[in-house]
C-alpha cells in the first residue's frame, strides 16, 4: 500500500513518516514539494505516486497570526482539503483530514464528542471546521477525519520546546491556567491515525489524544519537572499560574477542549496513554538526541 504524506516535515507528517507500518511505501511532500490548493499539482502528484491513500497533515496551525491573515489560514486549511477530496473522486484513494479541537466553542467542561455542536471562536478553528465540512461535502462517508489537540514533538514549534527554552532563559513564568485541554504527542497520533485508516479503514469523524486533562499551567509545571529530572534545565524557576485575561492574545481560545476519545479507542483496539507518560517519552527522545 502506498500513503501520500502532505505536510510531512511538520510535526505529524514526520511522526507519520518514521513510524509507518511494515509493508506501507510512504510518499512523503512537504509545501515546497505540493501546493495542496492547486488542483492541477494535486492531480498530476496523485498520477505520479498512485496512492491509495492521502495523509493531509498540511495545515496553517499559527493560531494568533491566523486573525490577520485569515484568507492564507482558509487556503490551507479548507481550499487545501477541499483539492485533495476532489482530486480522490473516481479512483481507489481514500483521504485521511487531520483536525482540531479548536472547532469547539470550550464553553462547558465537559469532553466533546464527534458529534458534538461545533463553534470556533477564532480564524484558526473556523477554518479548518471548513476544511472538515468541504471534505465530508465531497467524499461522504469516504473521508476519514480525526481531531486532535494540543500536539507537541521533539522537533518543530510546540509549547514544550517554547517552555523549554523560556525555562532556560528566563527568571520567571507565568502560564494560563483557565484553558484545559489534553497535550498529545505527534508520536502517539500517527500510532492510531495508521491504526484507523490502515488496519481499520474507518470513515467519518473520530477523536484522539493523550488520556488525561491539563492546564496549559498544569503542562508547564510538568515539563519542568520531568527536564529537570534528565538534565535538560539546569535550574528550577517559579512559574505562576495566570488566567487568559492577563495574557491577551489575538486569537480567542476554548476554555476547554478535551476531546471523548473513547469510540476511537474501541475501533483502534487500544487506549490512549496517560499525557504525562508521553511527555516523559518525548522528552527521553530530546535527551537522547543531545546526548547523541
Amino acid at each position: 500500500m502506498r500513503v501520500l504524506v502532505t505536510g510531512a516535515e511538520g510535526q505529524v507528517g514526520d511522526a507519520l513518516c518514521a513510524s509507518r507500518p511494515p509493508g506501507v511505501d510512504v510518499v512523503a511532500v512537504a509545501r515546497r514539494d505540493l501546493d495542496i490548493t492547486d488542483a492541477q499539482a494535486v492531480d498530476a502528484a496523485i498520477a505520479r505516486h498512485r496512492p491509495q491513500w492521502i495523509f493531509n497533515a498540511a495545515a496553517y496551525t499559527a493560531v494568533d497570526r491566523a486573525e490577520s491573515e485569515p484568507e492564507r489560514a482558509r487556503q490551507v486549511n479548507s481550499v487545501g482539503p477541499e483539492t485533495l477530496a476532489r482530486a480522490t473522486i473516481g479512483i481507489d484513494c481514500r483521504l485521511l483530514q487531520i483536525s482540531t479541537d479548536f472547532v469547539f466553542a470550550g464553553r462547558d467542561p465537559i469532553p466533546c464528542a464527534t458529534d458534538a455542536a461545533t463553534g470556533p471562536v477564532n480564524v484558526y478553528g473556523a477554518t479548518k471546521l471548513e476544511g472538515e465540512q468541504a471534505v465530508a461535502r465531497v467524499l461522504g462517508a469516504r473521508a476519514l477525519t480525526v481531531r486532535t489537540s494540543w500536539v507537541y514533538a521533539a522537533r518543530g514549534t510546540n509549547f514544550v520546546r517554547r517552555m523549554l527554552e523560556l525555562m532556560r532563559t528566563r527568571e520567571s513564568l507565568g502560564v494560563v491556567q483557565d484553558q484545559v485541554g489534553a497535550p498529545t504527542w505527534a508520536r502517539s497520533l500517527a500510532a492510531c491515525l495508521w491504526s484507523l485508516a490502515i488496519a481499520r479503514d474507518a470513515g467519518g469523524v473520530h477523536h484522539w489524544c493523550d488520556s488525561g486533562v491539563a492546564s496549559w499551567y498544569d503542562f508547564a509545571i510538568a515539563i519542568q519537572e520531568e527536564a529537570l529530572a534528565r538534565g535538560l534545565l539546569e535550574r528550577k524557576i517559579p512559574v505562576r499560574p495566570i488566567r487568559t485575561d492577563e495574557y491577551p492574545t489575538p486569537a480567542r481560545r476554548p476554555a476547554y477542549s478535551v476531546l471523548d476519545t473513547r469510540a476511537t479507542a474501541q475501533l483502534a483496539g487500544w487506549t490512549p496513554e496517560h499525557w504525562r507518560q508521553n511527555l516523559r517519552a518525548m522528552l527521553d527522545e530530546v535527551e537522547g538526541g543531545r546526548s547523541g
